[in-house]
């Protein structure tokens, strides 16, 4: 108990932080969206002025930042001010589709990575070992733009197998139509954040599994006869484990981010194109709504790494 209030009280300091350094580089940011011509190219200054006024946009800085952390404690985000609804009902939904495309993806990266990484490592110098380190370069090296927009004219426009863009057709679906659908529509946005993933994740499990397969203990266990099962399932997974958990916690953020450009690229109406959108529009709630709950998202799964740990070795909680 003593370690997760330790934990939250992190949480809650570190959102501070980015909460006001998110403030302060979004309103240093040049023009704004009630700036003259980005509403509406024939508005006059005094309507733009009392824009400003009924938003709070007047007022000095630290004021509206103050104002909006007094909002935000009753998870109140503000309205938005292209849309005019409330940031919260647009985040939420938004919110489930980039959590899914996510969810799916972490846990497809760590499932094929752990398999490729392991695998090439006890088969060191053979065409195994070749092939998973040359496509884990090409994943690594692949922008995830250019992927999205090669398998969109491969995949989408030359064969029609896969959707160009959406989460489902325009015709109704029902009962399990429904999930098949939109598996149908998010199979290439979760190919390309799987495939960008598993690079890095692949050659840094090999090189790990490597120094493992090197130790004392494999090489006793080894020469009394243990099979190579036996040594995968107790001696190189359990060390594998705690690192794994910990590089998975840090690399929510990228996924996050790179949902944002996939998004866009697939047209999927989830957390990601809502942050592009506004960001384009200077839709400053919206933004600081999604920068806050992103970062929430991200210090809680590394929260949570930090959990699963503990539960896997009861003494890191002394490190």
């Amino acid at each position: 108990m003593k370690l997760l209030l330790k934990k939250l009280s992190y949480i809650l300091l570190m959102i501070f932080i980015i909460s006001i350094i998110s403030f302060l580089v979004i309103h240093l940011a040049p023009n704004s969206f009630f700036a003259s011509g980005e509403l509406n190219p024939n508005i006059d200054k005094e309507a733009i002025e009392n824009l400003k006024s009924i938003y709070g946009l007047d007022k000095p800085l630290h004021y509206q930042y103050f104002a909006w952390l007094k909002s935000i404690i009753t998870l109140d985000f503000g309205i938005s001010f292209a849309s005019g609804q409330f940031v919260k009902d647009e985040i939420l939904d938004r919110l489930p589709i980039t959590i899914i495309l996510n969810i799916i993806s972490m846990i497809l990266i760590f499932t094929i990575s752990l398999y490729l990484g392991i695998k090439s490592a006890l088969n060191q110098n053979t065409i195994i070992d070749k092939l998973t380190k040359q496509l884990s370069l090409l994943s690594f090296s692949m922008p995830s733009f250019y992927l999205a927009l090669l398998l969109i004219m491969i995949f989408s426009v030359e064969f029609e197998i896969f959707p160009i863009a959406g989460v489902h057709s325009i015709e109704a679906k029902s009962g399990i139509m429904y999930y098949i659908d939109m598996a149908w529509h998010l199979f290439l946005p979760i190919f390309v954040l799987t495939f960008g993933g598993i690079g890095s994740l692949t050659l840094y499990i090999r090189s790990l599994s490597i120094e493992i397969l090197k130790s004392d203990y494999i090489f006793f266990a080894t020469a009394r006869g243990a099979s190579q099962n036996i040594i995968l399932k107790k001696f190189i997974l359990p060390n594998l484990y705690p690192p794994i958990i910990t590089i998975l916690g840090l690399s929510l953020p990228a996924l996050i981010g790179g949902s944002v450009i996939l998004e866009s690229i697939f047209s999927i109406n989830g957390m990601g194109l809502l942050f592009y959108q506004s960001a384009l529009s200077r839709d400053y709630p919206v933004i600081m709504g999604i920068l806050i709950i992103g970062a929430f998202l991200t210090l809680l799964g590394n929260i949570l790494a930090d959990l699963i740990l503990l539960k896997l070795n009861p003494h890191f909680k002394n490190r």
